[in-house]
This record gives structure tokens, C-alpha cells and sequence, in this order.
């Protein structure tokens, strides 16, 4: 059955504004030739967006050439605001942005674990407010949030989960009731994939898993570019994953004893302690990545030393100097030396090979992401090592990358959730 006039203009409509978003501004020509439509029906659908305030005439194309053929059009990028959200068991950072995804505006804040749950949800929402005049707009059309816990796949809701605070749920509720904007809540793991999948190291993939390593562990499933959720909004909970290597198993209600005991920071910090580094007493996401890095750019210093020293003889010995003035002065944030950084290195790719090895047994997925701040840290190195441990321990063949976005990516999937919402809504004009 044909489609009517009304649907097919609606269809044509978010065609070519799609089109605009992907391919930036365009002529009315090069329109008709990625649309394959008729040069009168494009004339029709630019004159209706146009009135609809969705695009407008931003230059023309060529330096001589003039006149309505020569007219690029583009979408009005300032005609919705949106804002992202990662919220974190201890603050919240939040960035506002155009229709487009031009950053507008960032800022974070700190919310301690002694803050009652009315004054941290005040916090929060005041810091988006506060964000959004900044950025100069007057509204915001969709707001996304990425969080931890699990999203109810019937209500969309963040649910009620043992150790987090409270203030994280209310959190949804109060910018609801403040703001005259759609709220979108998802996952933080969930939105960490998107963002890698469309931005960052999985772009080339359309099955793949995210394994989050932060201040707790997660994964993310995407199998045929879908990101699946589970029955209950719970897939990837993978710190509950029981494993041997650990004292007791996990409960219902805490993952100690689980995964998260064998790759959470403070597992990390303990595994980093056993090899002679310290994180000084800090045991979250951005302290136990540095500590990552640190040991990795020992690695690769020591790589890059075994080239000068094939190549030339002095530059050893200088490499070899270099190397004892940075013993002699190490502070508290001196790298480790080499062979330390490698044993603490293999000893967390066997760690994290157990997790990955898991996923892939179960769900063949091609490729597994080390997401999060310890994931970007470790980079190809890290990266390398699981995959060599994944390869002994799986028939299943798997390749490892490192993060491209790290504990950004949240933020980028929150914006990118918001970014979808808003143009889902706003490039179906209404039928007439």
C-alpha cells in the first residue's frame, strides 16, 4: 500500500534533515542528488522546513556563483539546547550544548558522600541551571543522564540499588519537576559504549563489548549495532560475575567477591601495592588510571630505549643517564622502573582476561573495548597483554582495544542519547 502525501512528505522531510546533520550544509541540488527525489519536491521540502524554523540559508556555494541554486542550506543548530549529565557516586559534571552537539557550556561539582540527599540534588540541578545560562539558552529540549545502576526497561527509570546514594534517583525526578525539557536516563556503561561506537575505538564495529574498568567494573553489550539491556535492564553487570582469584562470591546485594573485587580500583590500587607502587591512599577511577599510565610509559620508555640503543650506541648511554637522575629525584609520582611496570601490567591483563574471556564464551562478540579512565590509560599496552591472555584461554577469536574517549565517554553518550531525542522530535515536522 502506497504511503500518503502527508507520510511520504514527512519521510522526505526527515531524509533530507538527516542528510544535513551527517553532510553539513547543502545545496538544493546536491539535496535532489543523495535524495534521488524530484528538484520540485525538494523545492517543497526546503520551503517547509524553512517555515518550520529547522534550517536556514547559511551561504552559497562557489565564489562567483549567485542565485537560489547556489544556496547552502543548514540546520538551525540553536533551535533546541540540550544538556548531558554524568553523575557519579561523588559529584556530578554536565555540559550543554546546540542541536548539533556544539559544546556550549561545562561545568562539574563536587557532591561529598556526608551531603544529605537535598542539598546534593540541589547541587546537581542548580549546576545545569546554572550551565544553561551560560550557555545563553533560554530552555532546554531533552536533557540525557548517565548513571550507575539499572535503568527499569518498562518506566526508563533509574532503580532503586543498593549502594548508591539516593540522591542519584531523585536527582531524575527534581530536573523533571524544574525543567521544561524530555529526560532521558541510561546507564553510564550504556552510554559509554554508544559513544565508543559512534566516536571512539568500536566505529568499525557493529558487535562488540564494552568492559568498563573506573572506580567500579561494568560492560556494555552492542551485537548487530543494538545495545542490549536484558529483561530486566541488567545486562553487563559484570562486577557480580563470580571468579576464582577471590575470598568469598557476591550477593544479591554487594559484588564483593565478584569481578569488581579483581578489577575495581581498589583492586587495582591493592594489585599496584603488591608491586611496589602506590596510589597514596587514593583508590578511585582518575587516581588508579595514573598509576596505569604511569607503569605503561615505563613500558614504553623501556621500548623506546631497546630502538635508540639498535640505532645508536651514545644515545643508550644517554637513555641509561637519563634513567638514574629519574631514580635519584622520584618523588610520590615517579614512574615505576620497567620490570616492575611490567610484572603489576601482566598481573592486571590476567585479571581482566578472566572478565573478557567470560563475555566472549558466552556472546562471541569480535571485539572487546577496555572502557573507563583504567582503560584509556592502559592503551595498546594493556590492551595487548588481555589480548594475548584472551587468546590462550578462548577458541573464539577476539580482538582488544583500548578506550578512545576514557571516562569521557559517558558525558559524549549522555549528549549523543540527548542530541537523538531532541532530532527524533524536532525533524518529524507535523503532516499537513
Amino acid at each position: 500500500m502506497p504511503a500518503s502525501p502527508s507520510t511520504a512528505r514527512a519521510i522526505n522531510d526527515r531524509l533530507a534533515l538527516r542528510l544535513l546533520q551527517q553532510e553539513g550544509p547543502l545545496t538544493a541540488g546536491r539535496l535532489k542528488q543523495l535524495t534521488g527525489l524530484s528538484r520540485p519536491t525538494v523545492a517543497d521540502l526546503v520551503e517547509r522546513l524553512a517555515a518550520a524554523g529547522l534550517i536556514a540559508v547559511v551561504g552559497e556555494s562557489g565564489e562567483q556563483r549567485r542565485g537560489p541554486n547556489a544556496r547552502l542550506y543548514g540546520i538551525v543548530a540553536d533551535r533546541a539546547h540540550l544538556a548531558a549529565l554524568d553523575v557519579r557516586t561523588a559529584g556530578v559534571s554536565v555540559l550543554v550544548s546546540d542541536l548539533l552537539g556544539g559544546v556550549l557550556a561545562e561545568a562539574s561539582v563536587p557532591i561529598g558522600g556526608d551531603t544529605g540527599t537535598g542539598p546534593a540534588v540541589e547541587q546537581a540541578v542548580t549546576l545545569v541551571e546554572r550551565a544553561a545560562k551560560e550557555a545563553g539558552a533560554a530552555s532546554l529540549h531533552t536533557v540525557g543522564i548517565g548513571a550507575p545502576g539499572l535503568i527499569d526497561p518498562a518506566t526508563g527509570e533509574l532503580r532503586d540499588t543498593t549502594g548508591l546514594p539516593e540522591w542519584h534517583r531523585r536527582l531524575v525526578t527534581a530536573l523533571q519537576e524544574r525543567l521544561p525539557a524530555r529526560v532521558i536516563v541510561e546507564n553510564e556503561t550504556n552510554l559509554a559504549a554508544l559513544a565508543e561506537q559512534r566516536e571512539g575505538a568500536a566505529r568499525d564495529h557493529d558487535t562488540f563489548v564494552l568492559l568498563w574498568l573506573g572506580y567500579g567494573t561494568g560492560a556494555a553489550v552492542v551485537l548487530d549495532g543494538a545495545l542490549r539491556r536484558g529483561a530486566s535492564g541488567g545486562t553487563g553487570e559484570i562486577g557480580f560475575l563470580p571468579v576464582p582469584g577471590t575470598a568469598t562470591l557476591p550477593s544479591a546485594t554487594d559484588c564483593e567477591g565478584g569481578f569488581h573485587s579483581l578489577a575495581g580500583a581498589a583492586a587495582i590500587a591493592e594489585l599496584a601495592g603488591a608491586h611496589g607502587m602506590s596510589t597514596e591512599g587514593q583508590a578511585n577511577g582518575p587516581a588508579v588510571a595514573a598509576l596505569v599510565h604511569r607503569a605503561v610509559r615505563a613500558v614504553e620508555g623501556r621500548r623506546a630505549g631497546d630502538v635508540r640503543r639498535a640505532g645508536d650506541g651514545r644515545a643508550a648511554g644517554a637513555g641509561r643517564r637519563a634513567a638514574v637522575g629519574r631514580s635519584a629525584g622520584a618523588g610520590p609520582h615517579a614512574g615505576p622502573d620497567e620490570h616492575t611496570a611490567s610484572a603489576f601490567l601482566d598481573a592486571l591483563a590476567d585479571r581482566l582476561a578472566i572478565g573478557a574471556a567470560s563475555v566472549t564464551a558466552v556472546l562471541d562478540p569480535g571485539c572487546v573495548v577496555l572502557g573507563g579512565e583504567v582503560g584509556q590509560a592502559g592503551g595498546r599496552v594493556l590492551a595487548g597483554r588481555v589480548q594475548e591472555r584472551l587468546v590462550r584461554m578462548s577458541p573464539l577469536p577476539t580482538e582488544v582495544r583500548a578506550s578512545a574517549l576514557g571516562g569521557g565517554a559517558v558525558l559524549r553518550g549522555a549528549l549523543l542519547t540527548a542530541r537523538d531525542g531532541a532530532q527524533d522530535d524536532l525533524f518529524t515536522p507535523p503532516a499537513r
